[in-house]
């Protein structure tokens, strides 16, 4: 009996503690590592973030951009940090589904360095070409590829990149091929398919939305689930004629492996609140950036199944990185 009573009163301390560490976090700036240069995508889409979290904890969230090796520099700084609450991650599809798979020797490892907050915002590649390109629809693209197969090329952001990989995953699904030539960032590809230097681009909609506005490019398909708000004409590769297809960037929360499950649970519940907020949509304004307010699916298990499917997908296309 007295054994069982001091586990009801453990019991009850644990839960007590448990309740405090959540009440009195945080009590100082957290910081908020994003793991590219100022300006880029992830960076647009952690600073409304930053300050909105911010106001729900009632305490500032300072980003710390940390670039470079494909966002493996910031990951590996926040996988190595104190699992206090106080250093987070902006993570995306990259530093936490894809580089696993693409660098031979990672620095740290995409599920056990991290504890998996919540899925903020996602973002479909579009596939484009110019705007008087003989090429108008993707039956016509995918019809001309399976004719002359490794005669078309197309631009992506970089070996690695989302939209090389989704390339690579429209390949396999529709049995085509087509010739990668990889630049060093998404500007200098666009500016090559808008002055007729190559003819197709798969690339993230945020690069892309301001030409296919101007008349510039034309957009064949998105590849997300479901239509772009901002391109309600465009249609999704899976509605015409590929139903399992779905390609998306992602942004997501994380913060260092072991974090206290009571700062786990609270971050957990504001971020959600933030992603769900008119504010936070408002403030993605017109970039192609959706904010992700379904969330029936976790993010630790949306994060396992989108490592297997990259992992296959940089497996059939052969993209390394050393």
């Amino acid at each position: 009996m007295k054994g069982f009573k001091f586990f009801l009163a453990s019991l009850g301390l644990l839960l007590l503690s448990s309740n405090v560490l959540a009440d009195i976090y945080p009590n100082k700036p957290i910081k908020l590592i994003v793991p590219f240069p100022p300006g880029g995508p992830t960076d647009i889409v952690a600073r409304p973030l930053s300050v909105l979290l911010g106001d729900r904890l009632k305490e500032q969230v300072i980003i710390e951009n940390k670039g470079g090796a494909g966002g493996s520099i910031g990951a590996d700084l926040v996988a190595k940090s104190a699992p206090d609450g106080y250093t987070l991650f902006m993570g995306t599809v990259g530093t936490n589904a894809i580089n696993g798979s693409l660098y031979k020797q990672l620095p740290y490892d995409m599920t056990r360095d991290f504890t998996p907050i919540a899925l903020v915002a996602t973002a479909p590649v579009v596939v484009v070409v110019n705007s008087s390109d003989r090429i108008k629809t993707l039956a016509e693209l995918i019809s001309e590829a399976r004719a002359k197969p490794e005669t078309i090329a197309y631009g992506s952001a970089g070996n690695g990149t989302p939209g090389h990989l989704t390339a690579a995953l429209f390949e396999s699904t529709t049995q085509i091929k087509l010739r990668h030539i990889p630049y060093k960032g998404s500007a200098p590809a666009i500016t090559d398919l808008i002055g007729g230097q190559i003819p197709l681009a798969f690339d993230p909609i945020q690069s892309v939305l301001p030409h296919i506005t101007s008349g510039k490019l034309r957009a064949l398909a998105v590849t997300s689930k479901t239509r772009s708000p901002l391109l309600p004409n465009v249609p999704t590769v899976a509605e015409l004629g590929y139903p399992q297809f779905e390609s998306t960037a992602w942004w997501a929360l994380f913060a260092p492996a072991k974090l206290p499950e009571p700062i786990t649970k609270k971050l957990r519940m504001e971020a959600e609140k933030v992603a769900q907020s008119d504010a936070f949509r408002e403030r993605l304004g017109n970039l192609g950036v959706q904010p992700n307010t379904d969330f029936k699916e976790s993010l630790a298990n949306f994060q396992t199944s989108e490592i297997a499917k990259w992992g296959r997908v940089v497996r059939d296309s052969g993209a390394t990185i050393d």
